[in-house]
């Protein structure tokens, strides 16, 4: 049996279709249960439902074989896994947003920035490969707040449309990544049970 973690949230619907496209089905009332662990039809495939972040870490340390997860995670986690396949849904980018009219000049009083992030590997990288002090302030939510009431000057967080920036009177500044699904696999689990492995992802592969 294969297990697959899959994430919670945007990424669970377009999750099932493609999986099921693929000929791993599971219950159709998945997405409305409470449940975390299902089993699919003909019990070859088990589905764990964990959030987002959490996709790598069960895959890196083998809770499960294979794994769905935005390119956004996989870079901050670090994760030691296999990455044979974009799947191709779930685009996004991840953007250094700040207040609207934003000029890049800096403050020689405040030559640290403070930016607000979810990311705080990927924000880190990225400043310091510009030579930009920064001060990382982690949030779980909420990021576009940050910059509003002072606690930021900027942030960078994942953008899908933009619209919420705008709602809040933020712009991009910059783009540092793209991100999409990914499927990911534990590297023991590709030695182990490379034949159900390979053949799922040969199937994947042919839908996207």
């Amino acid at each position: 049996m294969l297990v697959i973690a899959i994430a919670k949230g945007r990424f669970l619907k377009p999750s099932l279709d493609l999986l099921g496209r693929a000929g791993v089905r599971f219950d159709k009332d998945m997405a409305k249960s409470r449940k975390l662990i299902f089993d699919s039809e003909g019990g070859a495939f088990r589905a764990i439902l964990v959030k987002p972040i959490d996709v790598p870490t069960y895959v890196e340390y083998g809770a499960a074989d294979v794994g769905i997860a935005g390119r956004d995670v996989l870079v901050e986690s670090q994760a030691d896994l296999l990455q044979p396949l974009d799947l191709g849904f779930g685009q996004c980018k991840i953007a250094v947003a700040a207040p609207n009219g934003f000029r890049n000049v800096e403050d020689p009083d405040h030559p640290t920035i403070r930016v607000a992030t979810k990311y705080p590997s990927i924000t880190l990288e990225y400043f310091n490969a510009r030579g930009i002090p920064v001060e990382i302030i982690p949030l779980s939510g909420s990021i576009e707040l940050a910059p509003l009431i002072g606690l930021a000057d900027r942030i960078v967080d994942l953008v899908e449309t933009g619209e919420t920036l705008k709602e809040n009177g933020l712009e991009i500044v910059d783009v540092v990544a793209e991100s999409s699904a990914h499927l990911v696999i534990n590297r023991a689990s590709y030695q182990t049970k490379r034949g159900e492995i390979v053949k799922m992802v040969e199937s994947l592969e042919k839908l996207v």
